[in-house]
């Protein structure tokens, strides 16, 4: 897949990365991962998940009974590592090309031009 990810679905398949989560677990440590900057609610996470199950980026883990309810888990597949594993490659050479412009020295001054 080739398909650039938005950056609250980059998070949820970084959040993925280490462990399977149920929906809660996921929303927690996309926060904590993003410095609080990505807030999932819990109504979008689901439609995200569902897509992300339907593209073969993530898919179910399990379910365990919680307090009488039921938590889904969920875990990223091969495809969805090579997809995270692919946007972040894009991101550091971004960042990259940007620090590099940054770090440039400017453009030279115009000869008999304004001082």
């Amino acid at each position: 897949m080739n398909k650039r990810l938005t950056e609250p679905t980059f998070f949820l398949l970084t959040a993925l990365a280490d462990e399977p989560r149920h929906g809660y677990g996921i929303v927690k440590e996309v926060a904590n991962l993003s410095n609080d900057q990505v807030h999932l609610k819990i109504g979008s996470l689901y439609g995200m998940l569902d897509r992300l199950v339907t593209d073969g980026l993530v898919e179910y883990d399990r379910e365990e009974a919680w307090q009488g309810r039921l938590r889904r888990y969920y875990r990223i597949t091969d495809a969805g590592r090579q997809a995270l594993a692919a946007e972040a490659a894009r991101m550091v050479v971004n960042a990259r090309l940007a620090a590099r412009r940054l770090d440039a020295p400017g453009p030279a001054p115009a000869l008999g031009g304004e001082s």
